[in-house]
């Protein structure tokens, strides 16, 4: 298309400069002078195939007019004279705004990235991070904005091949010869990347790599005629090119395509520069790569995006032809900082009740206030390196924490601690149960915990045993980690006694609002909040489910304690699939159920009343989705009341939450200790709610938590509907303090509780399906293990293994 626009904007175009998607569609600002044409155009490959001159291609390209894209109804969306957003036109003004910027650096997604944006850094094992900027045009209350935001991600470094190899074995790779576990990860790294050859003086022709040769270079050889002669690598290159290969010991570089290899010696070779790397980054490449990203924000995070903006724009021909001219300044807008939340602690601790400064406090002075009661529990050590002592001093002084802290926490365990190898854990589990079982059933109690100390590195274990206890045993666990047994910091043991508390039915702390029944729309009647969420595979596993999580208060009028519920459902689906689901009894006959209807029933069951106003929190879905989600979900909620009664009608508020976008909010004045924290962010409890929200919907951006590192991101809260009629400023506060009653720490967090349950929820059931037989697309996450199920694409989703009832009451995902 670029060849085309060169050869025949003057004389068949009139004049025009087309914008091309890519794809199949091409957009002019005005009409072109045919209603259809067609053009051939000649390309030099820039890729050799085996030997010969490079190939010549023609191609034809049929240009013929298919639609003109109206830009009146954008301007009538923009003035709020038009509810739905006409997604063409924004379509057309995108794709030439990509115009100049794809022609000028690397295209990646909906981001741009180039070497002059910024500092390269090395990643290691051959990698390099380049600096970029993600670009979308948004409608907002301002007219139509540029969405600009500053990125970074992983590129293979242009090295010569042996200089990469040497990185990614992190070795002197002449000392000894390369080993089969060498060569599998150098054509893993290689396979699909793109080189250039230095033996030829300036003619720096480009190959693919498809492969490693499986003998050294000095073994292979190859036919020169049609008799079948037969020519070494190393005779041909010292007689053609005058080169003397050194490594002869090492393998070739297969190049070119699989019918008919051609042999490069790697050191002729060095990787072309601008490819993007693809795979998984380790754990060292990640924490490189944060190392670039996590930058205070500051003035100069500002006056890059100012600099990307006018040097992307400034002399933009596609904006100019098309009438589009961008503003070199950020955007201004207002914003407010919503107080912190009173929190209520026993009245038994130092301090009774609490006010959260620059969104954290934390624990010393002050008891739970409904500490939660382990009588019975015991302890199992996985840890090798973990003595029987060090292991029974950290369950000991574990126990006085959660004591000191409000529990009702028995010190001596059921069972002495059992130390036992982490490849039996199915066997030692069931096997303890049943010890403890055996001492405790004759008394008729039950067991409340088990604590265990895992390695540091532990692969599958974290979530062999979750499964096991969650769904097969019915026991609560609280994994603790080896490197935190010998070294006992008492913040560590403070925190870890917050996750057992709500595990165990506790509650950490409550809004002092709530229990004097002041929170508008949730005081006056009983209400439950929903959190829910959907987790995908990662791109690339092409056929594995999603997981669906929902959690819902079942405590009010307090609002902390969330009993959570999971299942699968077909891969990548965002709609939550069993929030309402009927089936066929033989006995029963139509039976109605799913996880609305369980948590509503469970709620009634706990509190002894039933809602009648329902807040739902949906994370998770992106805007081309917001009201497909809408109606579907919306649904499945009033058909799962009326099937518990046919009047049952609760009010009902759906808000979608939303943590991946790009927008980012910068203090005005970076050094004013009235907007900004010690980090530098907006303070926590900053909503902006003008001007760079939706023309005409009720939305949001909440940066409720305080930043640690790098530039905060606000959530975007989005209410797609609402019929318990919030007021902005009721919904925000709401959000806001919910934002501080999160249990698994002293801080305010960045998304509403319920929807950070739900997530964590629908992340624990990922270790509940069944174990992975490939080695490939496992996931990997904190250390937990990694576990996928794989289903052909079209069959039935197998279900997962059913939490158990103790289980699903408590806040056992924390």
């Amino acid at each position: 298309m670029e060849q085309l626009v060169k050869l025949y904007q003057e004389s068949h175009l009139g004049k025009r400069l087309p914008a091309y998607d890519g794809r199949k569609s091409l957009y002019t600002a005005g009409p072109l002078p045919f209603a259809s044409k067609e053009f051939k155009i000649k390309l030099v490959d820039e890729e050799d195939g085996p030997g010969g001159p490079r190939r010549e291609r023609e191609f034809k390209v049929v240009i013929k007019f298919a639609a003109r894209a109206d830009l009146h109804h954008l301007g009538m969306f923009l003035q709020g004279r038009q509810t739905d957003a006409p997604q063409e036109a924004l379509q057309v003004l995108d794709i030439v705004l990509r115009e100049l910027p794809t022609s000028r650096y690397s295209p990646v997604g909906r981001s741009f990235y180039s070497p002059d944006l910024g500092r390269r850094h090395p990643l290691g094992e051959g990698l390099e991070s380049w600096r970029g900027f993600y670009q979308s045009i948004r409608p907002t209350q301002m007219g139509l904005s540029l969405n600009i935001d500053m990125s970074s991600t992983a590129f293979i470094e242009p090295l010569p091949v042996i200089d990469f190899v040497t990185q990614l074995l992190n070795r002197d790779v002449s000392a000894r010869p390369l080993s089969d576990a060498d060569r599998v990860k150098i054509k893993k790294a290689l396979r699909g990347v793109k080189v250039e050859v230095t033996h030829r003086g300036n003619m720096r022709r480009k190959y693919r790599i498809f492969g490693l040769t499986s003998q050294a270079t000095r073994e292979l050889a190859f036919p020169v005629d049609e008799r079948g002669s037969m020519k070494s690598v190393v005779e041909y290159f010292r007689e053609t090119y005058g080169f003397v290969i050194q490594r002869t010991q090492w393998p070739c570089l297969q190049v070119g395509n699989t019918q008919r290899p051609n042999y490069l010696p790697m050191e002729v070779c060095k990787i072309v520069e601008g490819q993007r790397y693809s795979k998984r980054l380790n754990e060292r490449q990640i924490t490189e790569l944060l190392k670039v990203t996590c930058q205070r924000p500051n003035e100069r995070e500002s006056d890059i995006l100012r600099t990307v903006c006018h040097n992307a724009y400034a002399e933009d021909p596609y904006a100019k032809e098309f009438g589009i001219k961008i503003s070199d300044k950020l955007a201004q807008v207002e914003a407010r900082v919503l107080p912190p939340p009173w929190l209520k602690y026993h009245d038994s601790g130092r301090e009774k009740d609490c006010l959260p400064q620059v969104g954290q406090w934390n624990m010393m002075n002050k008891r739970m206030v409904n500490g939660g009661t382990v009588n019975c529990w015991i302890g199992i050590n996985f840890a090798r390196n973990v003595q029987e002592s060090a292991a029974h001093n950290f369950f000991y002084e574990l126990a006085q924490m959660c004591t000191t802290s409000g529990m009702a926490f028995n010190p001596e365990s059921v069972l002495p601690v059992l130390n036992a190898r982490p490849d039996q854990v199915e066997r030692v589990l069931k096997a303890r149960y049943h010890d403890v079982m055996t001492k405790l059933q004759p008394y008729g109690k039950e067991l409340d915990l088990l604590i265990v100390i895992l390695p540091d590195n532990n692969g599958s274990l974290y979530g062999d045993l979750k499964r096991i206890c969650e769904t097969d045993l019915g026991i609560v666990s609280q994994c603790c980690l080896q490197k935190h047994v010998y070294k006992v910091s008492k913040q560590y043991l403070a925190n870890v006694a917050l996750k057992i508390n709500v595990k165990v039915g506790g509650r950490n702390t409550v809004l002092i609002d709530a229990i004097s029944r002041r929170i508008p729309l949730v005081s006056d009647q009983p209400t439950i909040i929903f959190g829910a969420d959907v987790t995908h595979h990662h791109p690339g596993e092409d056929s594995s489910p999603s997981i669906a999580a929902v959690v819902a208060s079942q405590d009010w009028p307090e609002v902390t304690k969330y009993a959570g519920l999971v299942c699968a459902q077909a891969h990548r689906q965002e709609l939550i699939q069993d929030l309402y689901k009927t089936w066929q009894d033989p006995v029963k006959g139509i039976v109605h159920g799913g996880m609305i209807k369980e948590l509503l029933v469970s709620f009634r069951r706990v509190t002894g009343q039933k809602p009648l106003r329902i807040i739902f929190y949906r994370d998770g879905v992106s805007e081309g989705q917001f009201y497909q989600v809408l109606l579907y979900e919306l649904d499945a909620i009033r058909k799962a009341c009326a099937s518990l009664e046919p009047t049952y009608q609760p009010t009902v508020t759906f808000v979608v939450v939303q943590k991946r976008h790009h927008t980012r909010l910068f203090a005005n004045n970076h050094h004013d200790r009235y907007s900004v924290d010690k980090s530098g962010n907006i303070l926590p409890g900053t909503v902006v709610d003008s001007k760079i929200c939706h023309p005409t919907e009720f939305d949001f951006y909440l940066c409720s938590h305080a930043g640690i590192k790098g530039t905060s991101r606000p959530a975007h809260y989005h209410v797609l509907w609402d019929e318990n009629k919030f007021t902005a400023d009721g919904l925000q506060s709401l959000t806001n303090n919910l934002c501080y009653t999160y249990a698994r720490c002293t801080r305010s967090v960045s998304i509403v509780p319920p929807a950070y349950y739900a997530h964590l929820a629908a992340f624990r059931a990922r270790f509940y399906m069944e174990p992975e037989t490939s080695d490939s697309g496992s996931m990997t996450s904190g250390g937990a293990g990694a576990r996928s199920s794989r289903v052909p694409m079209g069959t039935a989703v197998r279900p997962l293994p059913q939490l158990r009832d103790n289980v699903k009451r408590v806040m056992f995902y924390c």
